[in-house]
């Protein structure tokens, strides 16, 4: 009997010689080292001043004959030559079924106090699909927003971001998506967000749906590095269910705040400030990890990336990347939040580039036929609010009037509401019959 028979696979993955190096500077949030012979994205770990434990770190590049590490907690303890670590891997989490209906930080760490984790290691940094071997996405999923699935249908794989300033209602809306959405798994970031709303967040917006869900968070006082991994181990965690065959739900809450952690750590690289201040890799590292969503032969894992628009400025960076890799983006406007429009989706500025791919051309039809009538009636709202409209005029405006609290309306949802997909699809046809 091979008594070693369990250890040999651990045996083979142990490197039996240390590779250690020093701590020769710290210079903001990156520390310095010389050595030990490593590459960029492994894990290294730290030694504290005492002796008696260690802080992981990353390898984020290297600068003058010195190894730049990125700490993955607070820096406490470390000082000048303190000794430095190789493990020779990357950072990985522990993927499994038993992920669901826990809370995790941004290195896949639990934090909601129901034991540790298990199952096999993966690493975070995966590669994207091959654009060939991706399955064409052809099939509605129901988002259970009336206004979305009935002018802004999004499919099984499809990947669409929420574009919206401060206080117009992202955080409900995102909620109502979470709770209502028709996907098997549901894997949600909150990445930077406050620790108060966290809790709020599983309480009253994701509430009985906690069971199907996955929930990384990493809040905004927590380490740049750890903000940045959050995104990275949540479409990780949505990957590996994609595996399993489930349609997965990835809502990542905010793609800003990760892209506001790359330029913390940019910078600290010493990368040279762009628009805005955001470096380059903030601009490459957007399409590696939004790539990763998408429909394969089976499952799927449908993207819901939030972003959070700086001075509602549209065309700021990170709204303007973002847009230009995404197959759709909503819209929300404060005017309409303004005037307690719920949800306030701007109908007119928003677009699911793969809907006339998924639907019916009768709800392709009916949907043109409603922003239409909104942008002829937005043609003449300043008319109207100074009186000087004359009716008769224009047949088509006419009718807009005529429909434009019908319309609202229907576009309007209470946050505890859930619409099917079927039944927003026939209130839309009711609301425009014998028109």
């Amino acid at each position: 009997m091979d008594l070693l028979g369990k250890y040999r696979p651990i045996i083979k993955q142990t490197d039996p010689i240390l590779r250690l190096g020093k701590v020769t500077r710290v210079v903001g949030i990156c520390a310095e080292s010389l050595g030990p012979d490593v590459q960029v994205g492994e894990y290294c770990q730290i030694e504290t001043f005492d002796g008696q434990g260690t802080i992981g770190a990353e390898v984020i590049g290297f600068r003058d004959g010195r190894i730049l590490l990125m700490p993955l907690d607070d820096m406490d303890g470390i000082k000048q030559g303190s000794l430095v670590i190789a493990t020779g891997w990357p950072l990985r989490i522990r993927v499994g079924p038993d992920l669901l209906g826990r809370v995790i930080d941004g290195l896949g760490r639990p934090i909601d106090g129901k034991g540790p984790l298990v199952g096999p290691w993966q690493t975070i940094n995966a590669a994207s699909p091959d654009p060939l071997s991706r399955e064409v996405i052809d099939e509605p999923l129901s988002m259970g927003i009336r206004a979305i699935d009935a002018t802004l249908t999004v499919g099984k794989g499809q990947r669409i971001g929420i574009f919206s300033g401060s206080g117009v209602g992202k955080s409900t809306l995102v909620g109502m998506i979470a709770r209502n959405c028709a996907a098997d798994v549901k894997v949600i970031a909150l990445v930077g967000e406050r620790g108060r709303e966290v809790r709020e967040f599983l309480e009253n917006q994701l509430g009985s749906c906690q069971e199907t869900s996955v929930v990384v968070a990493a809040t905004s006082d927590a380490p740049p590095l750890i903000r940045l991994k959050a995104g990275f181990t949540a479409t990780t965690i949505a990957e590996y269910f994609r595996t399993q065959g489930a349609d997965v739900l990835l809502i990542m809450d905010s793609v800003t705040r990760l892209a506001m952690a790359q330029r913390e750590i940019g910078l600290s690289a010493g990368e040279p400030p762009t628009t805005r201040g955001y470096t380059p890799s903030m601009f490459s590292l957007l399409p590696k990890l939004m790539e990763r969503a998408g429909k394969a032969e089976q499952g799927s894992i449908t993207g819901i990336y939030t972003v959070l628009v700086e001075g509602d400025d549209f065309n700021e960076p990170v709204s303007d990347t973002a847009r230009g890799i995404l197959d759709g983006h909503i819209v929300l406007s404060r005017r309409l939040a303004e005037q307690g429009h719920f949800p306030a989706i701007d109908v007119l500025a928003s677009i699911s580039r793969l809907m006339p791919k998924l639907v019916t051309p009768e709800q392709l039809h009916d949907s043109r036929k409603l922003i239409k009538l909104l942008a002829a009636y937005r043609e003449v709202e300043d008319l109207l609010q100074v009186g000087a409209y004359r009716k008769g005029n224009n047949s088509d405006t006419d009718l807009a009037v005529k429909m434009h609290d019908a319309i609202n309306e229907f576009l309007q949802q209470d946050q505890n509401e859930a619409v099917s997909f079927e039944r927003s699809i026939e209130e839309l046809r009711d609301l425009l019959a014998g028109i």
